[in-house]
């Protein structure tokens, strides 16, 4: 099997320079290159650059996937809308990193699974988790912490790591882990968060804030006349000079206060979060196969009631001479077996079950096939 990895790169914030788009021509002879993006998949060969370097001077995210089962995901944002001692408490190992450059702020999320499969329609796979971005700018922490959920969870499978998790500290909790975004619910999954890690973990997770109405002249009137005049001299200095594509977003944000769900100091260890998540996960196992047993009950029930109705079926079956329905045949006796056996009946069953044989003894298809399912 050939190896398969598709790289994306899109620059959101400013268009790429025709002289960008030139060293980035040199990087790929094949990659589909325009002023806002980059991307190339390969089955034999592989990029020939470095992404974090093409992410920290052209592009505002990143995304990788192959068929060996690697998920990545690099974010830019600029560094007045998110800080690095903010996001470092969610760094972990090389599954979440983040560092910091000239101007801007760089995020890197990895999954590896080996026994993942490959991802279809990846060329969309970045236009749906794209959002996440945005909401980092806000102050939103989820994604982050959703990135550290993962990077746990690969964490415990390494033998070596588990005297380190039994204490490590669990990073700030933000609400609204149970109120994820359409964004952030991609991220988790392309990121293969544990549904029931992330349950354990949004215990303690406030209620995200409702968000606020679109903002109104008559309410920002006032606002903006309170900044104060150099604080407004720099914002308009900053406004000419741009681009700042998030410089709205940081405005609105001054005059209205944050609206991003506050995150809470994290109290947890990360084996307590990996042991409350075990519980959760048995718990729900524990539930579903009593849903399934009582399931069965109740069809085994409804079974031994229309008995008869099912010996009829099950003569119309082998009357064909079809192998097929020979199959269907024994299919639904050794279902009316269960069906007798949980009525109290297993004696009237088997005393059916001599006579057919003596009926059809003539016919040795029919013949393995009950002897194949016990059924003498």
């Amino acid at each position: 099997m050939s190896e398969c990895q598709y790289y994306e790169f899109q620059a959101l914030d400013r268009p790429l320079s025709r002289e960008e788009q030139e060293q980035l021509r040199a990087i790929s002879t094949r990659a589909r290159i325009t002023a806002t993006s980059f991307t190339n998949a390969y089955n034999w060969g592989d990029l020939s650059g470095n992404p974090r370097r093409m992410v920290e001077r052209c592009f505002d995210a990143h995304l990788y996937v192959t068929n060996w089962g690697t998920h990545r995901l690099m974010l830019r944002l600029p560094r007045q809308t998110l800080t690095l001692p903010m996001v470092k408490p969610y760094c972990l190992d090389h599954h979440v990193d983040a560092w910091a450059t000239r101007t801007h702020l760089l995020l890197d999320f990895t999954s590896e699974d080996e026994g993942g499969d490959w991802v279809e329609g990846a060329d969309d796979s970045l236009a749906a988790l794209i959002g996440v971005r945005d909401e980092l700018s806000t102050g939103d922490q989820r994604p982050l912490y959703l990135a550290w959920l993962s990077a746990l969870a690969a964490w415990e499978l390494e033998d070596d790591k588990e005297d380190e998790y039994q204490s490590w500290p669990e990073p700030p909790v933000p609400a609204g882990l149970g109120e994820l975004t359409a964004s952030q619910r991609a991220l988790a999954d392309f990121l293969r968060v544990d549904a029931d890690l992330l349950a354990a973990a949004a215990q303690a997770s406030p209620s995200a804030p409702k968000e606020q109405a679109r903002p109104t002249k008559k309410e920002l009137a006032p606002l903006i006349a309170a900044v104060p005049e150099k604080e407004k001299d720099t914002l308009l200095l900053r406004l000419v000079l741009g681009p700042e594509p998030q410089l709205r977003t940081e405005l609105l944000h001054r005059l209205r206060g944050t609206t991003a769900p506050a995150a809470v100091a994290g109290l947890r260890s990360a084996a307590h979060l990996l042991d409350a998540a075990h519980a959760l996960r048995t718990e729900r196992r524990r539930r579903a196969e009593h849903e399934r047993a009582a399931d069965r009950t109740q069809h085994l029930t409804a079974l031994a009631r229309e008995a008869e109705s099912a010996w009829q079926r099950i003569e119309t079956h082998i009357a064909t001479k079809k192998t097929a329905a020979y199959d269907q045949a024994v299919t639904l006796l050794a279902e009316l077996r269960d069906a007798y056996a949980h009525t109290g009946r297993d004696t009237d069953f088997h005393q059916r079950l001599t006579r057919l044989r003596e009926d059809y003894q003539h016919r040795p298809g029919l013949i393995h096939r009950l002897d194949r399912h016990s059924l003498r």
